[in-house]
Parts: C-alpha cells; sequence; structure tokens
C-alpha cells in the first residue's frame, strides 16, 4: 500500500507541475474546450492525465479517469480494484485563477477507496491518506525535485488537527451552492446549532472536513466519482466519512452509474 501511494504522490505532484506550467504561462488561453456535460475542459487537464496514467500505469491496476475512455461497466464490475482519478478537479476555478483547483488520485477496492492522495498545486499542499494508516497533510517545498517523494513524506503531520470551537462550520461550494444545500443549512440553524460558513472549490472542501477546520459539507448537486474518492479515502483514514443524504449508508464506487448521489461529508 505505502509504494502505491509514493506512486500516486509522485503523480499527483508531476501532474501539478505541468497544470501550473500552463498556469503561469502569459500566453495560455487555457484552450477552454466542453466535456459531454458542458463544463469545461483544458490543455491542462489532458496533460495532467497522461502524466498521472503513465505511472499509474505501473501498478498494473486500471484506470477510471475523468479525462480517460469510458470503459464499459461490465468490464469495470471484474475489477477487484481500480485507481479513481481526476487530473484537475475545480477546472472553473483554475480557469478563474483562484488557485482552488487539485489533483484527485485514489485507490478503490470493493467499491470502497481506501488510499486517497489530493493536491494543491498553486497551494503546494498536498493531503494523503491510507485505510489503516492514518490520514496526513504536507507542504510540497521543492515540487521540481526529484526526491519530492521522501521530502513530502518527512514533512507531513497527521490529521485531523485538534479543534475547540462552539460553533459550526460548515463548508459549501463556491461554484454550486443549491438551493437544497441551502436547505440542508437552515436546518442547522433551526437546530440552535451557530452556524459559520466558509466556502471553497473543487475536493479542497472534503480536505477542510477531513483536517478539521471544518465540520461538516453538505453537496446536494451532481458530482462524479471521481470528484469525491480521493478525498473520501482522506476522510475515512482521518476518522470522517462520506454519506448519503440519509446520513447513514457511506458512497461507493464503480459503480455501473459513476455520478454521486446527493451526500453530507461529516
Amino acid at each position: 500500500m505505502i509504494e502505491n501511494l509514493s506512486i500516486a504522490i509522485k503523480a499527483a505532484i508531476k501532474a501539478g507541475n505541468e497544470i501550473m506550467r500552463v498556469y503561469n504561462d502569459p500566453k495560455s488561453d487555457f484552450q477552454v474546450e466542453k466535456k459531454a456535460d458542458n463544463s469545461p475542459l483544458t490543455i491542462a487537464d489532458k496533460n495532467a492525465n497522461e502524466i498521472i496514467t503513465s505511472l499509474l500505469d505501473r501498478t498494473m491496476i486500471p484506470i477510471l479517469s475523468e479525462e480517460g475512455k469510458e470503459i464499459p461497466f461490465e468490464e469495470r464490475a471484474k475489477w477487484p480494484e481500480l485507481w479513481i482519478v481526476d487530473p484537475l478537479d475545480g477546472t472553473k476555478e483554475f480557469i478563474k485563477k483562484n488557485g482552488e483547483f487539485t489533483v484527485n488520485i485514489a485507490l478503490v477496492r470493493a467499491g470502497v477507496p481506501v488510499l486517497g492522495v489530493i493536491y494543491l498545486p498553486a497551494k503546494q499542499i498536498i493531503y494523503m491518506g491510507v485505510d489503516g494508516v492514518g490520514a496526513f497533510k504536507a507542504e510540497v517545498k521543492n515540487p521540481e525535485t526529484i526526491y519530492i517523494v521522501d521530502e513530502v513524506m518527512g514533512a507531513a503531520i497527521r490529521i485531523p488537527q485538534a479543534q475547540e470551537r462552539d460553533n459550526l462550520i460548515v463548508v459549501a461550494s463556491r461554484s454550486h451552492l443549491s438551493p437544497e444545500t441551502e436547505t440542508y443549512i437552515a436546518k442547522l440553524k433551526e437546530e440552535g446549532k451557530e452556524i459559520d460558513m466558509i466556502s471553497s472549490g473543487s475536493s479542497i472542501k472534503i480536505c477542510l472536513v477531513a483536517e478539521g477546520a471544518a465540520d461538516v459539507y453538505p453537496r446536494f448537486a451532481p458530482t462524479m466519482e471521481w470528484d469525491t474518492a480521493a478525498g473520501h479515502a482522506i476522510a475515512r483514514a482521518a476518522g470522517r466519512e462520506i454519506y448519503q443524504a440519509d446520513e447513514t449508508s457511506p458512497l461507493v464506487y464503480n459503480k455501473e452509474n459513476l455520478l454521486n448521489p446527493w451526500f453530507v461529508v461529516k
């Protein structure tokens, strides 16, 4: 498992380097295209996907990537484990240049995410989680160096960090705050809880709950498995969970329909 974690860390950071090359290029217009669901796609998504898949291929574990080809469920259903990858989560935030985008890599076994890496290339922060080991956060001080994995592991701190507060911090999507999410937050207030809201893009929201900076992240809007798998692994390793809207049943992965149901991270 640790060898797979090292490969995932290296893949995420190398992909992040390429994303930042495009991000910081003053001549880049991001070559924005539209995917089938009308969401944006850039050359950074494509290049990052190639980097990640080339490294993960070495593990001989099949890969399901947002930017990869669609794989029939009949084939995927036979896989005991697989990588689920979003090479650039938060493309809208990338285009806005607000830095709130991530690289997501997860290892899933029998529908359960057991390893996750989320890298924030604009902030040079990485989150990691391994089932039975724990969850960690680290600053990536030298993302271009060949020894980056050793440096990252050596600098990692365990999460969640202890937090003392009387209020409930709710994190919500910067780009996808639905009426249903607003209703959920209103119900928390009706229960007498003092609520503070913070907003963020991409899978960073799951990481904020995992590390203890936020208490709950309700998402009553469409997401795909690659949007949540890595964060789910990190949350689980940190003692948190991503539940379906019933707040009882965890999300599962490698389903026939890769669309997630509504969920709550807590």
